[in-house]
Order: structure tokens, then sequence, then C-alpha cells
């Protein structure tokens, strides 16, 4: 089952089922990654055609925030739920056992981490870590391709994160890639993870906005992306049936 909202087809999977996907892809001797679009980058996706093509190419799109399932359901496609980036990396690394690679972030974020890794996760070994400043990406690629870890952390916002998975998909020769773009932030113990309370009611977005109001601008792209949802709406209803 897929859902297709603004040009951006995401699958429709429980965290459970995506957790169980995940863990396939990356024992697979191929190259893999997962998007996981907000409607923030559903909305920059309606006119940047390298970010949609970047998502298009990504073997699991999950959808990222209350909005996208909303957008999901006025449009007749439900998805079961959410599955954020942070939320499939906490509990991949609950059940992964092996190496992973953590890239993005600020210098040192990526370090502390992989000690947060090492505290929470012992089953879990970090491979190796580089953080999200660079401009020529081929040096990381040689080096995860030496370290051949079998899962890949890219926490480097978008979309950066989505047109460095979708170049690196040909020349890595395995491991799954997952975005989560701030996430490694979180690991570090840098940025509070809003509480269980707020995410259960979906109303995370708005903890990380009081928490930093600069985000308003961003929050501001909401409205547009709900509004082109209900034209969107509007217009299936309005559609000749067959």
């Amino acid at each position: 089952m897929t859902a297709r909202v603004l040009g951006v087809t995401f699958d429709g999977l429980t965290m459970a089922q995506a957790v169980d996907r995940a863990l396939t892809l990356a024992a697979e001797d191929r190259c893999s990654y997962v998007c996981t679009p907000n409607p923030e980058i559903v909305w920059a996706a309606q006119k940047d055609a390298g970010l949609r093509d970047a998502i298009a190419g990504a073997d699991m799109t999950l959808a990222d925030g209350v909005g996208v399932v909303w957008a999901a359901g006025q449009l007749g496609t439900p998805l079961p739920e959410r599955v954020t980036g942070c939320d499939l990396m906490t509990v991949l690394l609950e059940k992964f056992s092996g190496p992973v690679y953590l890239l993005g972030g600020k210098p040192v974020v990526a370090e502390r981490a992989a000690d947060g890794i090492k505290q929470r996760f012992p089953a879990v070994t970090v491979a190796g870590t580089h953080d999200g400043y660079f401009d020529d990406p081929s040096p990381i690629l040689a080096e995860i391709t030496s370290l051949s870890p079998r899962l890949i952390f890219v926490g480097m916002g978008s979309p950066r994160q989505e047109l460095f998975m979708a170049r690196a998909k040909k020349i890595l020769p395995r491991g799954l890639m997952v975005g989560v773009g701030g996430s490694l932030d979180v690991l570090a113990g840098d940025v509070p993870r809003a509480p269980e309370a707020w995410r259960r009611h979906n109303i995370e977005w708005l903890y990380r906005l009081l928490r930093e109001p600069s985000r308003i601008k961003r929050a501001l792209k909401l409205p547009l992306f709900a509004g082109a949802v209900l034209i969107k709406k509007a217009g299936l209803r309005r559609a000749p049936k067959p």
C-alpha cells in the first residue's frame, strides 16, 4: 500500500513494518536508502526537481510528521501512522547488532552521538563518524566503503541528505542509509526530544517551535502545504468517475 501526497509517494508502513523492512535492506548485498519527508520537505519537492527525484529513488519513503498522515487521509489514501526518522533510528539501534556509521551535524556532534550509542546500545559498533560540513563527498564515500557498515545514519538536513544518499547509492557497494535530519543532535544530547506526551498527541512540532522560535519561518510553510492538499482534494472530488 502506498499514498501519494503532492507528488511524493509514501510507503504505508507501521513502525514495526518499517523496522523489519529496514533490517532486511541492511542485510542485503547492495546499497539502499530511506527517506523520511515531513510536510516541509514535501512542499520543497514541488519546486526542487532534484529533491523530488532523490526521494523517488529511495527504497523506502516514510511519513515523518502528522501533517503527511493527515494529507494522505484527505486524499483518500490513508497511512497507518507517522514514522519519524528519529524514532526509526532509535528502534533500529535497539534491534541491530553490528557496525554503523554516523554522518552529519556540526563538528564533534557525530562523535558525541557515537558516545551516546555506546552507552545506550552496547550491541552496536560505531565504525566511523564524520560531520556534515564537506564539499567533496568522495573521501567520505571511500571511508564508508572501507569500513563496510550495514547502517549509515545521514543527518544533514534536507535537501542535502536526500541528494547525498541518491548519489551514494550508485557508489557504495552495500549498506542501508537512513535520512534522520537533526537526530544526531538528539543522540549527542545537544537537543532534547519532545516529552512522550507531546509525541503521543502528535504535537512534537509545537514543542520544537516553542523551544526554537526561529523555526517560525519554516512553520509558515505548513499552511501552504495544507492549502495545496485541500485544493488537490477538491480537484479529486470534481474529477469525472470512469
